[in-house]
């Protein structure tokens, strides 16, 4: 059974936190693009959590945030669900999906918001339903991540959901052993900047969360979601943890109460939804928009990335000494802890 993370717990954990944060005055990058378009509304009370989506270019599949049985729902163009993919499998809390070129969907069981799991998985779903467990292991002790990228050679990557800034990118270190466990390793960081696009579970602080991720059709762009803006990144070399390291184009995506899937379409439009019943919103040509940095494959300066076993680069929330940031944090968490017990008892 997933942990009790999600909703209002979730977002009253964090407010008194995310709040000092946004007072600090985080700078954000400068790229913008243009506004998303409602394409039709979710509106079957059982994707209330909707937290992960792919697309096939006449279908789109998405999942629910944690969960205690695999279910992959099946929607058309207009948001309707036609079926839902079932496994037997009890996930612990599943936070993102992926579709590989052969049609396989995988499911990111790496939710952690209490940082306590010893493994977590990824779940292989065939679309008849048949499920294949791989357990994996972090080498530097356990994270929460919600962002699932696979790239063009079915390799996958996680990014961590950090309330510090800096997000690690991890992938399998050997060929992934079912049911494992299979180590990761760390092949790069990145940190996003604050932005001023509204929504999210707190206004401000939720823009430097990672909340889920996608790859193109064609492998040549990444993109990863916070609650508020997406971010695009050219991979004309279809290396994910390079693309990371280039500088991205923003996409903001606005009055999201809890955006956390992202997809592309196979023509290169980027889609995105919120937990709860509501609307799949387009950018379409999205793809399109990272074209002229795909072409120069220039680095990043303000994404940080590192090469595997380097050093982080700089950026993301760099108006704020780290160990100020933490004290702030920590004595956050401590008054939100606080409150929530006082309201319990």
């Amino acid at each position: 059974m997933a942990p009790v993370s999600h909703g209002s717990f979730r977002r009253a954990a964090l407010a008194p936190v995310l709040s000092v944060l946004v007072l600090l005055g985080l700078a954000g990058p400068a790229h913008a693009a243009q506004a998303p378009e409602p394409v039709c509304s979710v509106t079957d009370k059982r994707l209330g959590e909707l937290s992960g989506l792919v697309s096939d270019g006449s279908r789109w599949y998405a999942i629910n945030d944690g969960g205690t049985k695999v279910q992959i729902f099946v929607l058309g163009r207009d948001c309707a669900v036609q079926r839902v993919i079932s496994g037997s499998t009890d996930p612990y809390d599943v936070e993102d999906l992926a579709r590989a070129a052969d049609g396989t969907f995988w499911l990111a069981d790496t939710g952690d918001n209490r940082k306590q799991r010893e493994t977590i998985a990824l779940l292989a779903v065939t679309p008849q339903g048949k499920v294949t467990l791989y357990r994996l292991t972090y080498p530097d002790g356990p994270h929460d991540a919600e962002a699932l990228l696979l790239d063009a050679s079915g390799t996958p990557y996680l990014v961590t959901k950090n309330p510090l800034g800096e997000a690690g990118i991890y992938r399998p270190a050997k060929a992934l052993a079912s049911p494992g466990p299979t180590p990761l390793e760390r092949v790069g960081s990145i940190n996003i900047k604050s932005t001023d696009t509204p929504g999210g579970p707190v206004a401000g602080f939720g823009s430097v969360l990672v909340t889920g991720g996608a790859v193109s059709a064609d492998g040549k762009v990444v993109a990863l979601r916070t609650y508020t803006d997406a971010y695009l990144f050219p991979a004309p070399d279809r290396d994910v943890a390079a693309a990371l390291q280039r500088e991205p184009v923003r996409v903001p995506l606005p009055d999201e109460q809890q955006g956390e899937a992202i997809a592309f379409d196979p023509d290169g439009t980027l889609l995105s939804a919120s937990e709860g019943v509501g609307p799949i919103r387009a950018v379409r040509g999205a793809a399109a928009l990272v074209a002229d940095s795909a072409e120069e494959g220039g680095q990043s300066a303000g994404s940080g990335g590192e090469a595997a076993g380097g050093s982080s680069g700089q950026g993301g929330v760099d108006t704020v000494p780290g160990l100020l940031l933490a004290v702030v944090v920590a004595g956050g968490v401590v008054f939100a802890w606080t409150k929530l017990r006082k309201r319990s008892g």
